[in-house]
């Protein structure tokens, strides 16, 4: 685990390389990928067929791609009342965060009356990808359907593997609550590539989202411009800001929250008290001894991890615009303060009482955030991520005759006579 402080000499260029530092997945799995993406729009379901027998050790000739209803029904039955409770309580509230984030069309009319506005619609279809490998993540089918839904997407497609014949109830039943209308037990770049090109069983969608392994977020990249996607997501990450009136061995639980989920995940603390750098130094071992994923979670904050002492909390907005966190959480006094200034940051967690694993599950903000700096440009998943915004004109007489020359002259400048006389025949 790093230390660092921000008055030491040679902080900012040992800052910067912790910036620049690179986590994701040295292996090279592009070409790897081309041609599972091939194989798959050149023999469709055969190749589904084969890849899952070798990759997810399963045979699903049999019982088919589709995860039936019987399978839901039976899935669903298996989940504990507490846990459905909580399934429900999430989805409710992630709906409700959601509606309020539709996008709204707007039209004006100039002086002259000439029309112009946009109107938002949903495509058409959208699938999401939900991991089976390490983890499955019930919240993620959650996070990424209930936008879709809301946003008025008619055919919602989930793909997940079931290594070994493995279904996950939970993810299941997720699905149903969220609204998912088909499910198909297939994963890897190979689902994806069925999502994009289509297959004999699985029709293809207009928008791809979730999260995977670097296979999945290859095959994504790739198939980007064919498909849209909601954002090629590295591994996990977590920044926290505290002040001394926060608890040590809280903060190492929540640096931990986000270490436990890949050993190059990424845990930093910046705070304004040494006294609570050591005391939380000192903590993160004490949590450890409280986790089924301490190996994980050791690993990744040996390696990534780090803690830095600043003079004053006003110090901390540059160093955080600089990493742009997936996940920002302000454990301090007054957060807003921070909060106002801070630019870069996929999603900030305000205060003493709420943790970034509040977010993760039922408070309603989406969870599926940019990682890597990439909160620097893009914006965690939300229900635009499943529209396209059109916009319109409608020219009045008076308003053609008002802006038309303009436009011809212009078009003869760029060279583009036809362009001009389009303009000029309607004199």
């Amino acid at each position: 685990m790093l230390r660092l402080d921000a008055s030491a000499s040679g902080f900012a260029e040992r800052f910067s390389t912790l910036v620049e530092a690179g986590r994701e997945a040295d292996t090279d799995v592009s070409d790897a990928v081309r041609g599972i993406l091939q194989r798959v729009r050149t023999d469709g379901d055969a190749a589904l067929l084969s890849l899952t027998r070798k990759f997810d050790r399963i045979d699903v000739a049999a019982d088919g791609l589709a995860i039936t209803q019987a399978e839901m029904d039976a899935a669903c039955a298996e989940v504990a009342p507490d846990l459905m409770a909580a399934l429900e309580l999430a989805a409710a509230r992630i709906r409700i965060f959601h509606e309020a984030q539709r996008p709204a069309g707007h039209e004006q009319v100039d002086t002259d009356g000439n029309r112009t506005g946009w109107r938002y619609t949903a495509v058409d279809a959208a699938g999401v990808y939900i991991p089976g490998g390490r983890a499955t993540y019930p919240s993620s089918v959650l996070m990424n359907a209930i936008p879709a839904k809301v946003a008025g997407v008619e055919r919602l497609v989930m793909v997940t593997p079931t290594p070994d014949g493995r279904m996950n109830p939970l993810v299941l039943a997720a699905a149903r609550l969220a609204g998912v209308d088909e499910i198909y037990r297939v994963g890897g770049a190979q689902a994806v590539a069925a999502l994009a090109y289509g297959t004999e069983t699985i029709a293809p969608v207009d928008v791809i989202t979730g999260p995977g392994n670097a296979y999945v977020a290859e095959a994504k990249r790739q198939l980007y411009g064919r498909v849209g996607i909601d954002m090629v997501a590295g591994p996990s990450e977590i920044l926290v800001v505290a002040d001394k009136g926060a608890d040590a061995d809280i903060l190492a639980a929540d640096l931990l929250s986000q270490a436990e989920h890949d050993p190059v995940a990424q845990a930093i603390l910046i705070t304004d008290s040494a006294e609570l750098a050591d005391a939380v130094a000192a903590a993160v071992p004490r949590a450890l001894a409280h986790i089924s994923t301490k190996a994980v979670a050791a690993e990744s904050w040996d390696a990534h991890g780090a803690i830095i002492t600043v003079a004053a909390l006003g110090d901390a907005v540059p160093l955080i615009d600089a990493l742009a966190p997936e996940h920002l959480a302000l454990a301090v006094a007054d957060p807003e303060t921070l909060f106002q200034r801070v630019r870069h940051a996929g999603s900030v967690f305000m205060g003493y009482m709420t943790p970034e694993a509040i977010g993760d599950y039922v408070a309603g903000p989406n969870h599926t955030l940019p990682t890597g700096r990439r909160a620097r440009f893009s914006s965690g998943l939300g229900v635009a991520d499943f529209m396209k915004r059109t916009t319109f004109l409608a020219c009045s007489d008076a308003g053609f005759a008002a802006i038309g020359p303009a436009a011809a002259t212009l078009a003869e400048a760029e060279g583009l006579p036809a362009h001009a006389l389009s303009v000029t025949r309607r004199f």
